[in-house]
């Protein structure tokens, strides 16, 4: 017991970390980056709050541990952006390294388990693991939107990029589409998220 209880405290001491990797995404008042820990608290939150629109009955407990740990990778990986063509190429690689280090800290059931969770989660198959993946996509849009643009006017992102990356929360939760289509449209009319087209042609 004292071997396992020391294996778990370096697991949960080395999920410290995740605090210092900062993503693209801003906090909703725009003052700071947040950090991939907030990002993942804020998820878990998310999940207990829109659990009624999910279109499938879903077993929380399951999507709380999928987006617990579902970042831990970035840890070693760091954060990828979202819409970073270059960086997206080497993701997978990246992170799977960095689970076979991080998720072997744990003892092995609890390795095994939580590792579990997060294949689940990168692989989009089940009905939690889709519902986890469309909150990963709305909070960002949310924080952006309240952020004035945040990350999508900081990087040029386009209104294609941005609909194709929430394509998932229609599906998932279609209650939530027309939202997701309105703040997108408003971000169109006010030339922050511009067409695909019109970034071309400049």
């Amino acid at each position: 017991m004292a071997d396992r209880l020391a294996q778990q405290i370096a697991f949960l001491l080395e999920a410290d970390k995740l605090k210092r990797i900062l993503r693209r995404t801003p906090l909703t008042d725009a003052s700071r980056p947040e950090n991939s820990a907030e990002h993942s608290w804020h998820l878990v939150l998310a999940a207990v709050v829109l659990r009624e629109h999910a279109t499938t009955d879903v077993d929380l407990l399951r999507v709380l541990e999928m987006l617990t740990v579902h970042d831990l990778v970035e840890i070693d990986a760091g954060d990828t952006f979202a819409y970073d063509a270059g960086h997206l190429g080497t993701k997978a690689e990246r992170e799977r390294a960095a689970a076979d280090r991080i998720f072997a800290l744990l003892p092995p059931d609890q390795a095994a388990r939580l590792r579990e969770r997060w294949e689940e989660f990168e692989a989009h198959e089940t009905p939690e693991a889709r519902f986890a993946n469309a909150l990963d996509r709305l909070q960002p849009l949310l924080q952006n939107a309240c952020a004035g643009g945040g990350s999508w006017r900081d990087h040029e992102v386009t209104r294609q990029q941005v609909l194709r990356r929430m394509d998932p929360i229609r599906s998932t939760m279609p209650d939530l589409w027309p939202r997701v289509l309105e703040i997108i449209e408003a971000f169109c009319t006010s030339g922050i998220l511009r067409s695909e087209a019109d970034s071309v042609r400049e």
